[in-house]
């Protein structure tokens, strides 16, 4: 099982800066722990994102020799793709692109063919530059937009995205609206319909739902799942407050009473959500 842990993805809605040496701090603490990948920054617009204008300095000041965890970064078109491809640390690039034409030209500020065009573009670069393209599919279970939405138009995306030669698809549950039935249904369909796929599970969850859902999940065959401590982070577009990320406490919990090993630094892990307190 590969655990994704978003501290990104938890900062970057933040009314708060959080000081680049505490984040630095934190970073570091959670490369200790034992997860697969490390989703730790982005490079877009300081403007669209403030909380990670510093980016570059937070990627200088992290210890890479005593882990094994790999590090993401999202970006939101070819210009923040070609910043995160140069530097050697960065073994993935992440891009979020929308089943909902609504919220791609809130999120990014592009229609659903653009972006597409901009995904092609992306993979180009990460194949010259020898990185690896993550695309999540936002609003992958639904959108409040009255936008069209099936199990088959994830599908649909997932096609077009494997004939890029897109390899790791993860469908995204932005506004926390998705029940377990859903979750193992759609993973299920789509390993079964693009075996070659490593899909991985973005789902949000409000409290207590985390757990159900990461067992969806698990029943689908899905050995890729984010997360982040505390279940910080979430969309801001989703209707309940309450509505975050999956607590990575809760998948770890959850994952070892279904019997799968993990090779978890508990002490790091402690230490982790001690500093959390401080960050956010």
């Amino acid at each position: 099982m590969k655990l994704i842990e978003c501290p990104r993805d938890a900062m970057q809605g933040l009314d708060h800066f959080v000081p680049t040496d505490l984040k630095i701090q934190y970073l570091n603490t959670l490369l200790q722990v034992g997860f697969d990948t490390l989703d730790f920054g982005s490079f877009v617009s300081p403007k669209a994102i403030p909380q990670m204008q510093d980016t570059a300095e937070v990627l200088a000041g992290l210890d890479l020799l005593s882990t094994q965890t790999k590090l993401l970064a999202i970006v939101a078109n070819r210009r923040g793709a070609g910043q995160a491809a140069a530097y050697a640390q960065i073994q993935y690039i992440g891009f979020p692109l929308s089943v909902s034409e609504t919220f791609q030209q809130r999120n990014t500020n592009k229609s659903i063919a653009q972006a597409f065009a901009e995904v092609a573009d992306i993979q180009h670069l990460c194949v010259d530059t020898g990185k690896q393209l993550v695309v999540y599919l936002s609003m992958g279970f639904g959108n409040p937009y009255g936008d069209p939405y099936s199990p088959s138009l994830v599908s649909a995306f997932t096609e077009q995205l494997l004939q890029l030669g897109i390899g790791i698809i993860a469908p995204s549950d932005t506004i926390g609206s998705s029940t377990p039935e859903a979750i193992e249904s759609l993973f299920y369909a789509l390993r079964q319909s693009f075996p070659s796929v490593e899909f991985g599970a973005h789902l949000h969850a409000r409290p207590g739902e985390a757990s159900v859902k990461v067992r969806a999940a698990v029943r689908a065959g899905i050995n890729r799942i984010d997360g982040a401590l505390r279940g910080f982070g979430g969309c801001p577009m989703a209707a309940d407050a309450l509505t975050g990320n999956l607590p990575t406490e809760e998948i770890i919990q959850t994952l070892q009473e279904e019997g799968i090993g993990l090779s978890i630094n508990q002490a790091a892990l402690q230490k982790a959500m001690m500093i959390s307190t401080a960050v956010f």
